[in-house]
């Protein structure tokens, strides 16, 4: 059976949104979808006792209205649930270890009932050995498709761009081919960002030259750029591609990017990182302030 894309749920807004773009994203992908609801964990009570029965059973009640709603929304989905206990992080990881895609919202509820608040859903995205989806509350199918003509919403339109943000420096290969993937699935248009910087005179040794034109620059990025994406190109023809190289801080074009995008990708280098939940300075910026989904890919 193919690996499933996995859904958190913990019955916020947030993560009803998260299983309704899951449920969206596996029909495309042809894979199954599994609704995951990670049970709050108190090792000293027993299996029997009654607060932890109380607890399986509103789970359950978790996990029925998320059903509910995929099904309401993406009949399609080929569906299934399953209640794992916490801690939360250390369950979804689990999860994670056997999923294609884990999808997330990425805001939650704190206390008794939630547990995809902001510390779980970034200590996920840190260490997760997948591809982890940030979804925001309120996000829906119309939300990934553009206006119609008139300006109103619709799910009759192509969809949104796809935007790759992409590190030119070290490019990796499971980042460029997850954007280009999802770009084909869609039909939509792929837009490959690499924002520079300047050196300034103090990063240049003695025996540097001294700095281009901000112009010859920028062509030169753009052709290092084009270099890169060539083989994907070629192995994705039908996917129509679109390279900017502006000047400035990467989470700054990202985000402005991304306003009129339907999916953020992002990667994420998991060797070398200190312990803890941590994440690179660009995508935190991103998750933070970006509003269509993020796809966070990690790399080695």
């Amino acid at each position: 059976m193919p690996t499933p894309v996995i859904a958190g749920v913990d019955g916020s807004a947030e993560s009803l949104a998260a299983a309704e773009w899951a449920a969206r994203e596996a029909v495309r992908r042809e894979r199954p979808l599994l609704l995951l609801h990670a049970r709050n964990w108190h090792p000293r009570q027993a299996d029997g006792d009654p607060a932890n029965a109380a607890r399986r059973q509103l789970a359950r009640r978790v996990l029925r209205r998320a059903e509910e709603q995929v099904r309401r929304a993406c009949p399609a989905a080929l569906l299934s649930d399953e209640q794992v206990e916490g801690p939360a992080t250390a369950a979804l990881l689990s999860a994670a270890d056997r999923a294609d895609l884990l999808v997330l919202g990425s805001r939650g509820l704190s206390g008794f009932t939630g547990f995809l608040v902001g510390s779980v859903a970034l200590g996920v995205v840190a260490k997760a050995p997948c591809p982890v989806v940030l979804v925001r509350a309120g996000e829906e199918a119309r939300d990934e498709h553009l206006p119609a003509e008139d300006g109103s919403a619709s799910v009759r339109t192509g969809y949104r761009d796809v935007v790759l943000g992409l590190d030119a420096g070290d490019p990796a290969d499971g980042v460029i081919e997850f954007a280009f993937e999802a770009a084909r699935l869609r039909g939509a248009r792929l837009r490959v960002l690499y924002a520079w910087q300047a050196p300034s005179a103090l990063e240049l040794g003695p025996g540097d030259v001294a700095l281009a034109d901000e112009p010859q620059q920028a062509w030169e990025w753009q052709d290092f750029l084009s270099a890169v994406l060539q083989v994907w190109r070629d192995k994705y023809p039908e996917v129509e591609v679109v390279e900017c190289v502006p000047q400035g801080k990467a989470s700054t074009a990202l985000v402005r990017a991304a306003s009129a995008a339907g999916l953020l990708v992002v990667g994420h280098r998991l060797a070398g990182r200190p312990v803890g939940p941590r994440t690179g300075h660009v995508t935190h910026a991103v998750i933070h302030h970006v509003g269509c989904p993020v796809a966070v890919v990690p790399h080695t």
